[in-house]
């Protein structure tokens, strides 16, 4: 990968990206609010989780997908509308339409220009920078799981809470997998894509009406 690209790279994957990435834990905090997350082990647990059930078999194949689109030309709002429809509850799907319109936003200031879909999912408009900035399309992948596993962990830090040492031994832990589930996302056929995460529908859908609650889902 060229200097260029790598920058690129950094830019997208950084939780400097404003995109709103902070305001969201995923889901995380209905899991605290139940007590299935409570120290740093069980974050641990269900984060590595949700990244492997449900992250890697569906949003990081998608994205793939998405990538190639664009660097071919073809339409992408079919796996924007597929993605869209896979998500658990209201509560995330909005997460993925307000930080894919922000992003989208974003590159069109920057002149990399718009996804011409409807509704631009967050990986969508990734993948359109991913595409637009020749960024190889497994090291992307590893850069948005790893901007994933990061902003999961930086939520648990503020809302288990944990210290900063155990949200880095996490990300230490889980990151050491990402290259491989990234292999194993892009090996997946068309076919052998879902979203199988049934705690975190109902936790989600839960804490749409959570009285206490830090993020917006």
């Amino acid at each position: 990968m060229s200097i260029e690209a790598l920058t690129r790279l950094l830019q997208l994957a950084s939780p400097a990206l404003p995109v709103g990435a902070y305001s969201y834990s995923g889901g995380l905090e209905a899991a605290l609010e139940a007590g299935v997350v409570h120290d740093a082990p069980s974050a641990e647990c269900w984060i590595g989780a949700v990244l492997e059930h449900s992250v890697a078999r569906m949003e990081a194949p998608v994205l793939l997908r998405l990538v190639q689109a664009f660097r071919e030309g073809a339409p992408a709002q079919e796996w924007n509308d597929r993605f869209l429809a896979s998500r658990e509850s209201a509560e995330l799907r909005a997460e993925t339409v307000q930080m894919g319109y922000s992003l989208e936003r974003l590159l069109a200031d920057l002149d990399v220009g718009m996804t011409g879909v409807d509704e631009a999912a967050f990986p969508t408009a990734f993948a359109l920078a991913v595409a637009s900035w020749r960024i190889d399309p497994q090291s992307a992948l590893v850069a948005y799981l790893w901007a994933w596993v990061e902003n999961q962990v930086m939520a648990a830090v503020k809302s288990v809470p944990l210290g900063q040492t155990d949200g880095q031994r996490i990300l230490y832990s889980l990151g050491g997998r990402l290259g491989g589930i990234a292999e194993r996302a892009a090996a997946l056929t068309d076919d052998e894509l879902g979203n199988f995460a049934p705690g975190l529908a109902l936790l989600s859908a839960r804490h749409e009406t959570q009285y206490s609650r830090l993020f917006r889902s």
